[in-house]
């Protein structure tokens, strides 16, 4: 063992499950702050009033259960694109590994009280359609995971259009810049082969480091 090897966190994510919270937490947290933020922005001084009119808080409520499944698309694609280069020749299964994943992180969650059940039901159809697209395509650069999805999250935002102005620039750099941390915290936080070894049991697994198979 190297020395500075002593010094060195070990990593926290090893098993599908502690994965699965990671995808769970930053999904989450990537929909509601854009939301509340956001929000207060465009409310300007009038942001204390804003937050306390019940109708608003069901508004954002709404939009941030509709937004969720969202966040799970794009952070479970970050995830994908630091596990791809371990899948070697098990690339569709790994794709679909993940997809299932990332679909029980959406099933632990009922029906919301903001939603109808078909809508909850067609949200979930939407996820997993996006996770297959995942792996028909190489992996992209994290700035450019919220390309497609962007146009959909600022729509849900819980505030007028005629309000929004000229602001989905900034909602879509907030997206690039949100999942690059998120993939900069993953990458410290993973054991790639452990993980790939527990969603594909038996597949042999690239080494962390090693070049994607060509």
């Amino acid at each position: 063992m190297r020395l500075f090897d002593l010094f060195r966190r070990r990593p926290s994510i090893c098993d599908a499950p502690s994965l699965a919270d990671f995808i769970d937490r930053h999904a989450a947290f990537l929909v509601q702050k854009g939301i509340y933020e956001y929000s207060r922005a465009r409310a300007g001084h009038y942001a204390k009033v804003l937050f306390r009119e019940q109708a608003f808080l069901d508004a954002a409520e709404q939009s941030r259960w509709r937004a969720y499944p969202l966040g799970l698309a794009m952070v479970g694609e970050v995830a994908e694109g630091i596990l791809r280069p371990c899948y070697q020749d098990d690339r569709l299964r790994g794709v679909a590994a993940l997809r299932e994943l990332v679909l029980d992180v959406f099933d632990r969650y009922p029906v919301p009280a903001q939603l109808d059940p078909p809508s909850w039901r067609a949200a979930r159809a939407e996820l997993a359609h996006r996770l297959e697209l995942i792996g028909l395509h190489p992996v992209k650069r994290v700035i450019d995971i919220p390309e497609t999805l962007a146009p959909v999250y600022f729509e849900l935002m819980p505030i007028h259009e005629k309000l929004r102005g000229r602001d989905f620039p900034t909602m879509h750099n907030y997206l690039k810049v949100v999942l690059c941390n998120v993939h900069e915290e993953l990458t410290r936080a993973i054991d790639v082969p452990a993980v790939v070894g527990a969603l594909l049991p038996g597949a042999a697994t690239a080494r962390e480091g090693d070049a994607p198979p060509r």
